[in-house]
Order: structure tokens, then sequence, then C-alpha cells
């Protein structure tokens, strides 16, 4: 937990057009390795929200689309800000047989208020990544009177611990920063973390999460892809990172036979407007 705080404080200290671009080389690796969000997540979260079938949701950081989809399916009419212009077409296509889902390129702290119009404001794996000072007021304030935050996770992905023992002495030689293994019950409290955040903001309420246990299994190729994607893989400079692949590439071609299946947790939290 230290080391994400460590990581978002970092990028909390870069100025906006460094954050709104950060996940723009990653944008096709992106769509085609990370894992969607569990479909009955999303219902029970839709559920909790009490959300009404006409529901308008404003998501911030939908990325290409990997949540936007799930409640595109559900029939609401959708607000999407995406920063990054390569993660925002991608959004765009995966998302243009739904009408009612408008794509916009811009920074949540960019976009210009829309005041009390929303339902909901939803936002996966992104939530995050904007200030606390800037985010929960004005997703607050997007929300008519008992609307809702709603926050879905998935966390880091992990290998088979006896591949992880493995891939760790990669990690301590090139690596040693992201040489750490998160068990379940490690996951657990992270999401507990992002969960105390919202409260401790001051503006929501009535905090309600659930979580799920997932398997995924990936080729060694994609595997390596989503690691990419990472915000701690890719702040290494290039030569370390390449190197830290390559070697990766080796112990994954001993230790799996082609594929490799990892887990993770799944996880929401819905909020109540105060």
């Amino acid at each position: 937990m230290k080391d994400l705080e460590q990581q978002m404080k970092q990028f909390y200290g870069q100025d906006l057009e460094q954050r709104k671009n950060s996940y723009s080389g990653v944008a096709d690796a992106y769509n085609k390795t990370r894992p969607r969000y569990p479909q009955e997540l999303v219902c029970r979260a839709v559920e909790l929200a009490k959300l009404p079938t006409d529901a308008i949701i404003l998501e911030v950081g939908c990325g290409p689309g990997n949540a936007t989809i799930a409640f595109a399916q559900l029939g609401f009419s959708m607000v999407c800000l995406e920063p990054s212009q390569e993660a925002c077409q991608l959004a765009q296509q995966n998302c243009k047989q739904y009408s009612s889902v408008q794509i916009k390129n811009s920074s949540f702290e960019e976009w210009e208020l829309e005041a009390k119009r929303f339902h909901a404001v939803l936002a996966a794996n992104a939530f995050h990544w904007i200030p606390p000072e800037i985010g929960y007021p004005k997703a607050a304030a997007a929300l008519q009177d008992n609307g809702s935050l709603i926050l879905l996770w998935n966390m880091t992905p992990q290998p088979p611990y006896e591949v992880y023992q493995e891939l760790h002495k990669v990690y301590q030689t090139h690596a040693p920063s992201l040489a750490r293994y998160e068990d379940q019950e490690t996951q657990e409290q992270i999401v507990k973390g992002f969960g105390q955040k919202v409260i401790d903001s001051g503006h929501f309420k009535g905090l309600m999460s659930e979580q799920l246990a997932c398997e995924v299994t990936y080729s060694i190729d994609d595997y390596l892809t989503l690691l990419s994607t990472f915000s701690p893989h890719r702040m290494l400079d290039p030569y370390h990172r390449d190197t830290l692949f390559e070697n990766l590439r080796e112990v994954l071609d001993r230790n799996c036979t082609n594929s490799i299946q990892i887990s993770y947790l799944s996880a929401f939290h819905v909020a109540q407007k105060i």
C-alpha cells in the first residue's frame, strides 16, 4: 500500500499534461490485455446504487472502454471522459454500437462541470490517479442529490506463487522495488484503503463494498504485454525495463507451457453523495 501511495504522490506531482498522456503509449496493450470487470459485480453495484433505468452516468478515465461497455449493455446513458487521445479513439471504436454513450477527450480536471446532472459518477481503476482535493468534491458536485460514486477495482494480476518465486529472482536483480507478491489478503487491504479515502473525503457516506476472486489465463506474450501497462513497470527507464522483460520471458519460457494462469481480486465501492 505504501508503494502505491508513493506512486500516486509521484503522479500528482506531474503537471496535468504529463498525467493526461501517461497511458498513451500503452493504450493498445491496455485494450488487449487488461481484465474486464465481472458483469455480476457491475450489476450488483448498479443495484446498490439504486440507479433508475434511465440513469445518466459520468465515467472518469474510461480508457478504451473496459468498464464502459458493461454499463452501456445495461442501457444507461453515459458521458465518458478520457484524457489520452489514443485511448479515447479506442473507446469510441469499442462503444460505437451504443448510441447513448458519448466519449470525450478530456481529463476530469479540465472537464467543465455539469452540476447535479448525473445519477452516478463511475471510475474503473482510475479515480485514485486524480488529486483527491479535486476528484471527490468535483464528483459530488456533478451528482444529483442522493447520487452515487461507483468505483471499480481490478487489483494487479498475480502469477502462481511457485512461478512468482522464480520471477522474484529476476525482479531482485533488475527492479528490486517491484519484487513483491500481492496475495488476496494484501489486495483486500488495498481495496479497503481506497474505500476509506472515499469516506475520509467528507463528500460521501454509506460506503458499500463487495469483491470477487478472479482467474484469467494468458499466453506468455500477453502476460508480458499486460505487465507493460502497469505503472511500476512503465516508470522504469527503457533500458532497465527491456532487460527486465527479456529475463522475465526466459523464466516464463522455462516454467510455463506457453500460458500462465493469473489471479486477482475484483471489487467495487458504492457511496452516496452527502
